[in-house]
């Protein structure tokens, strides 16, 4: 008990209160997150579409999404996090409502565009806010457990979808929505600001807006280099929502068989992501993601050779380790990747890279698929995760070294440094000068030696 008690407190234990308000605004939001589960079917089923319609709808929401990670990036750095969280969620509870009600083709697809472009728009905000209110050594963990509410929550979800859409397919959208402005309340009322103010400098030259930041962005080569690496590894991942299932029928298995295959991804990171933090806790970063990629593209590319369920059941647990490993260590990473004052467009430039893959990845597979066969395709996943993981080994020492270069300086000791601008819970929770013995909530970092002991903020 006593060893369960401390996993415990060193997973959860410490992190600032707002963060608790942020993962429990994204369980509840994904508790909710009926719609995109079920429109393919509502759009044909419900609505009558045909194929080429549903896909050009679905194909909508993704250009909506691309359009409103860039945007919604660029309002989190010169609008503030809270005010576009806020416009972002209230935004796509409404569209939410709208494309609910919405019958011809036309307000449908306009209804997918705008719900696209607000729903994405808030995540380059929700990323940013959690690294501004997180300290730098407790992001892995953070990073972990909110990935793990995601996952809790869309499992769910999909299991709650299913009932509500048995009693009515509007059902799906008035509870998607109404969770969205919970989650959007959660933020008004306990969420502060958290984009840090900066200071005019002499003769009044402000420095609120940074300058020249698509400059920045597009010469930072060694981010770049990395945002696309994650495409590459999402255009593979995303293979199981498009080609997977067809696999799995031309083997003649039913669409319920596909369904639990692959649930059981959702089942391995509830029940496992927790403890992947201390497991690779104090380990290089580049080469816990070149082995989550190579365990990724060996997972995908044992589907070649999937003929039955069980098979595919265990490619699936296979990469869905991979993708474990890969979450947290990507997202801390991107963190410190980041500056602080691009903060909001660099989490855009990395979502965009997944609303690329999401719209590339079903065409190249597909053609892959057509043209060279069911094999091929999944041995190239398995030679792209490769591929990936060589990228990580070589790239990863230029990244460690901008990531050192990007950290505030530390004062000398002895020395007191005037309070860089942050929000005020980030303020209450940083360390205090001199380093003291641990105490109670210390737990400690391999990555970290000079860590300091941690006062319990916020809920546990």
């Amino acid at each position: 008990m006593r060893t369960t008690q401390g996993w415990f407190r060193d997973t959860t234990g410490g992190l600032p209160r707002t963060f608790w308000y942020l993962w429990t605004g994204t369980l509840i939001n994904r508790l909710g997150s009926f719609v995109l589960v079920f429109l393919a079917i509502y759009l044909t089923q419900e609505r009558g579409f045909d194929e080429l319609q549903a896909g050009m709808v679905l194909g909508l929401w993704g250009v909506g999404g691309a359009v409103g990670t860039t945007l919604g990036g660029t309002l989190t750095d010169r609008w503030g996090r809270r005010p576009t969280l806020l416009t972002a969620h209230l935004g796509a509870a409404s569209m939410m409502l709208t494309l609910g009600f919405a019958r011809d083709l036309w307000a449908v697809a306009v209804g997918a565009l705008l719900l696209g472009l607000f729903a994405e728009a808030a995540r380059p905000a929700f990323g940013a806010m959690m690294i501004d209110v997180v300290p730098e050594r407790d992001r892995l963990r953070a990073f972990s457990l909110n990935y793990w509410a995601i996952n809790l929550g869309f499992a769910s979800a999909a299991i709650l979808a299913g009932l509500a859409a048995e009693a009515s397919y509007l059902l799906l959208f008035v509870v998607d929505a109404g969770t969205t402005v919970v989650t959007a309340a959660v933020i008004f009322l306990k969420v502060p600001e958290t984009r840090a103010v900066a200071v005019a400098a002499p003769g009044g030259a402000g420095a609120g807006r940074p300058r020249g930041a698509l400059r920045t962005i597009v010469t930072d080569r060694v981010y770049l280099g990395f945002v696309a690496l994650n495409l590459l590894g999402a255009l593979v991942f995303l293979q199981h929502i498009s080609m997977l299932p067809i696999a799995m029928g031309e083997d003649g298995l039913a669409p319920t068989t596909y369904g639990t295959v692959i649930a059981l991804n959702g089942v391995l990171i509830v029940a496992g992501q927790l403890f992947v933090p201390r497991l690779i806790r104090g380990r290089s970063r580049s080469h816990v993601l070149a082995l989550a990629a190579l365990v990724m593209g060996v997972g995908f590319g044992l589907t070649a050779f999937a003929d039955a369920a069980w098979l595919y059941a265990m490619t699936v647990l296979i990469w869905t380790v991979g993708e474990m490993l890969n979450s947290p260590s990507n997202s801390t990473l991107i963190a410190e990747l980041s500056p602080a004052a691009l903060r909001g467009r660099y989490q855009g430039v990395f979502s965009l890279s997944w609303q690329i893959a999401g719209a590339s990845a079903p065409i190249l597979g597909g053609l892959v698929r057509q043209q060279a066969g069911n094999a091929t395709l999944w041995l190239g996943c398995a030679a792209i995760g490769a591929l990936i993981a060589v990228a990580h080994l070589v790239s990863g020492p230029a990244r460690e070294r901008r990531a050192v270069a990007l950290r505030p300086p530390a004062a000398p000791v002895g020395e007191v440094r005037p309070p860089a601008p942050q929000p005020a819970e980030a303020a209450a929770t940083a360390p205090a000068e001199p380093i003291e013995p641990a105490a109670e909530g210390y737990a400690p970092d391999a990555t970290d030696p000079g860590r300091r002991p941690v006062a319990p903020v916020g809920a546990r």
